[in-house]
């Protein structure tokens, strides 16, 4: 029986940095709290068909904000650094 691992990559971390590291094929997505780099390895194998050469992974803090007044807290989350081959690059993320 295979194990569904859609849950584990969540969404790509499309920000002006990540973009920029995109053209050196090391790409950026949000993954699960509690996914394991060797479970990320396995999830973005079976979605795009590439074998990374390296993850690292970070996790960003919950942090409390001021809006309009009002307080509250931004969620954090936890996300992964996935290093290709020179060259390769995702098609359609």
């Amino acid at each position: 029986m295979k194990k569904d691992l859609n849950h584990i990559l969540i969404r790509p971390h499309i920000t002006e940095k990540a973009t920029m590291s995109a053209e050196e094929s090391v790409y950026v997505f949000e993954v699960d709290s509690k996914s394991t780099k060797t479970g990320i390895s396995k999830a973005f194998v079976e979605k795009y068909k590439i074998n990374p050469v390296k993850i690292t992974t970070a996790t960003i803090p919950a942090k409390n904000v001021f809006v309009r007044g009002k307080r509250g807290t931004k969620s954090g989350y936890k996300k992964a650094y996935i290093y290709l081959k020179k060259g390769t690059k995702i098609e359609n993320i």
